[in-house]
């Protein structure tokens, strides 16, 4: 375990509070500016989120879209933007056990400090969608072992995800997760449980930290963030959050401009003109500028 005094570098940060096993809430972005908001707003870690950066980027559902060249570069581009330690959705890992050992070096040296692998055939589905389907356990072990061995860092945390649940039931599901953990995966995640009493199982039978996935108007119940850290988990995952609220919010905007014309910075539906500069750090680019010229 990490001691206080190693608590420098964003790796090492995150480790420490995921194993106090206090429910971490940690909002998903699906771009850089969103992971700007997240920190400016004083979360401790922020998650790239795959179904967000399909759904942004592509405009299409979360059904396996986005490859590997996509979230590193997404990852890059946030890395530069915030200090916050960094969760990547990588989905499948990308192919098999040698596809994640390449995936998680790309990640890492991307900028990323854990990276959430899952045991879905590929192409993947949105774990709260309805017909997915999950690999044979020795091939998700071997993806296991493949990324633990690929990490530069001991601090860079290997996230391991079944969406058996939805499949074979909450207690395969939670037998996977244990196999996963045995074999050497930081923290567990078992997907989409449909009441709080799985929930409470899966933090207290595996060992080592959870993840629990709040998708909001997903199959998994939305309990408050103390809740989740009685029951023990690691990480509260708002995956999506942000994106839900972008879209009611731009909506909301863009009607009024629709209905009425015009839109300004008093309508109480956008962020202001300085709000915005500030939040992508016109400030520090202004100083850079005077410094250089």
């Amino acid at each position: 375990m990490t001691t206080a005094a190693d608590h420098t570098t964003p790796g090492a940060r995150l480790r420490h509070a995921v194993e106090q096993k206090r429910g971490l809430v940690v909002p998903g972005a699906a771009n850089a500016l969103a992971a700007r908001v997240i920190e400016t707003l004083g979360f401790e870690a922020v998650y790239l989120s795959g179904a967000g950066l399909t759904n942004t980027f592509y405009g299409m559902p979360d059904l396996g879209f986005v490859g590997l060249s996509d979230i590193a570069a997404h990852t890059a581009a946030i890395r530069d933007a915030v200090a916050l330690p960094i969760i990547v959705d990588a989905d499948t890992g990308f192919g098999n056990a040698l596809n994640v050992r390449h995936t998680v070096r790309t990640l890492e040296r991307a900028g990323a400090n854990a990276i959430q692998l899952e045991d879905q055939v590929s192409p993947k589905k949105c774990g709260h969608f309805a017909g997915k389907a999950v690999v044979p356990q020795d091939e998700m072990l071997a993806k296991v072992r493949a990324a633990l061995d690929a990490r530069a860092s001991s601090d860079f945390l290997v996230i391991a995800r079944t969406d058996a649940a939805a499949i074979d039931g909450v207690d395969a599901a939670i037998a996977r997760a244990q196999a996963f953990a045995e074999a050497g995966a930081d923290i567990t995640f078992v997907e989409a449980p449909e009441s709080a009493e799985a929930l409470a199982r899966i933090a207290r039978e595996i060992k080592c930290p959870q993840v629990a996935n709040v998708v909001i108007g997903g199959k998994t119940p939305t309990l408050d963030a103390r809740a989740f850290a009685e029951m023990g988990f690691g990480l509260v995952l708002y995956a999506n959050a942000a994106l839900q609220g972008a879209v009611l919010g731009m909506t909301r905007a863009l009607q009024q401009l629709q209905e009425t014309g015009r839109l300004d910075e008093d309508s109480g539906l956008v962020a202001t003109f300085a709000e915005r500069q500030a939040l992508v750090r016109k400030p520090e680019f202004d100083a850079l500028d005077q410094r250089y010229a």
